[in-house]
């Protein structure tokens, strides 16, 4: 007799963007003469770079031929790509890594859901709250989240941001507070964060890797939005920081840095130095317990899209990837400017694509959802769809078109202003 893992039975039925995009298609078939603007979903709109096109196209017309096909390649990625990485994401930024500490990935979504096939299903997590639900679903899947209790599960240590502590997450008890709670084993740290569009600055990180380092804690950074920093002080990886590579491993993305959403591409870092430990007590290296992982349940990254990863770092394609990281930051200060006027408190959108709004005459997530849509026919997200502390928040997205986000704006500012 098979056995379902029970741990999946604890989930919601549908994930959050699944519920909305049911919302939106039944308001849709009910008025279909109403044109919705999207910008709640995280996906990007503009077209793939140039250089990474024409990269692409070289790269298929090599499959083409016998004498440059290429087969299976290396589950970690082809070197090509991992130099240009390190040349370009770290070494220009004084960090060294070598080749065999970056993993090539079909996108940051997968591996930060499955880098817990390495972790034992007994660590205790800390998360931030509001989070990137993949964070918390894949450890509920994996069984670490324990039991679901009001809206919070039993085993997870959350860590509230909200207006009043200006988005920045306290440190969680050390382990030699047991007496003020539980003390993580792992945490997961986005930055910018998805979904409020804040940044940590220098200072704050280092607080977490000293913690880090201190209290044995693992941190899992994603750095998916870096490429959207604009203040020159605020750190793009985490191993900018001292001591860093000890405990830390960090995901990157190219679906919103270079519109690869659909082509699918993005690198984990996990360094050698970063270590967990055995039941017994013994430090174990995690990449190759990593690579051993990949080798076995990935088959790499395709070879045509790798190209056009690669073509991101070339002098043209920095060029273009930095006019369309413009373009959606010039959507985020739209935005932002708009809500400003219409008297709605925003935060992020700055140094991030994602606007965080706090919702007006304290309606909830949902509530303000349905309305939008019903009033001006304009979707987000609601923030209480990334946990408990997202209540009374929602999420706008700057990957629409420019001419959608300043079409939204007018008519949320005509919806709110008969309120």
């Amino acid at each position: 007799m098979a056995l379902v893992n029970e741990n999946f039975l604890k989930l919601a039925p549908s994930y959050l963007f699944s519920d909305i995009a049911k919302k939106v298609s039944a308001y849709k078939e009910a008025n279909p003469d109403k044109r919705i603007i999207r910008l709640g979903i995280g996906d990007v709109t503009q077209p793939l770079a140039p250089a990474v096109i024409e990269a692409m196209h070289k790269a298929v017309e090599e499959m083409a031929s016998a004498e440059t096909f290429r087969g299976y390649g290396p589950e970690q990625g082809y070197d090509f790509l991992q130099k240009a990485i390190i040349e370009n994401d770290f070494k220009a930024r004084g960090i060294d890594l070598s080749i065999d500490e970056v993993f090539v990935n079909d996108g940051a979504k997968s591996d930060t859901g499955n880098i817990g096939d390495i972790l034992s299903k007994d660590n205790i997590i800390g998360v931030t709250d509001p989070i990137y639900p993949v964070y918390i679903d894949s450890n509920v899947m994996a069984g670490r989240a324990g039991e679901n209790v009001d809206g919070l599960w039993s085993n997870i240590v959350y860590m509230p941001c909200n207006g009043e502590n200006d988005f920045t997450p306290a440190l969680p008890p050390s382990r030699k507070e047991a007496d003020k709670g539980k003390c993580p084993d792992v945490v997961y740290l986005c930055y910018p964060n998805n979904p409020t569009g804040t940044v940590i600055t220098r200072e704050q990180l280092k607080m977490w890797v000293d913690y880090a380092i201190e209290n044995d804690v693992l941190i899992m950074y994603d750095a998916a939005y870096e490429a959207y920093i604009q203040d020159d002080s605020i750190p793009h990886s985490i191993y900018e920081i001292e001591g860093a590579k000890q405990v830390a491993i960090e995901f990157h993305s190219y679906s919103k840095t270079a519109g690869f959403t659909g082509a699918r591409c993005g690198y984990t870092v996990v360094p050698k130095e970063v270590m967990a430990n055995t039941a017994s007590g013994d430090k174990v290296a995690l990449n190759k317990i990593w690579l051993r992982r990949q080798c076995t349940k990935f088959n790499g990254t395709s070879y045509i899209t790798q190209r056009g990863a690669e073509a991101i770092y070339s002098e043209e394609g920095k060029k273009q990837i930095k006019e369309t990281i413009a373009y959606y930051m010039e959507n985020a200060r739209i935005m932002k400017e708009a809500f400003a006027e219409m008297g709605v408190k925003t935060y992020g959108g700055e140094n991030a694509p994602y606007i965080w709004v706090k919702t007006p005459q304290g309606m909830t997530s949902w509530d303000f959802f349905d309305a939008l849509l019903k009033e001006a026919n304009v979707v987000g997200t609601p923030g209480v769809g990334f946990g408990p502390a997202g209540e009374g928040y929602f999420r706008f997205t700057a990957f629409g078109q420019k001419e959608d986000c300043l079409e939204a704006m007018e008519r949320v500012k005509a919806w709110l202003g008969k309120k």
